[in-house]
């Protein structure tokens, strides 16, 4: 998924058929992005605490989140 002046234009449209469709790909490259960087903060040693506070959530819901998948270390 590539993020181009166009999806940006699509996510302000008038037409809500592509304005949502535009935030739909925009939330899904979100969570990539967000489990790319939670991936490489954690095997740089950051703690939970640490990836929750620059994401502006709780330990616990970013533990819950991306735990079982990073096997919960």
């Amino acid at each position: 998924m590539t993020v181009t002046p166009e999806l940006a234009d699509r996510a302000a449209s008038q037409d809500p058929d592509v304005g949502l469709r535009a935030v739909a790909a925009l939330r899904a490259l979100t969570e990539q992005l967000e489990a790319l960087h939670v991936d490489r903060a954690r095997q740089l040693g950051w703690s939970w605490q640490d990836i929750a506070a620059r994401l502006g959530v709780t330990k616990q819901t970013v533990h819950r989140k991306h735990g079982r998948r990073l096997g919960r270390r």
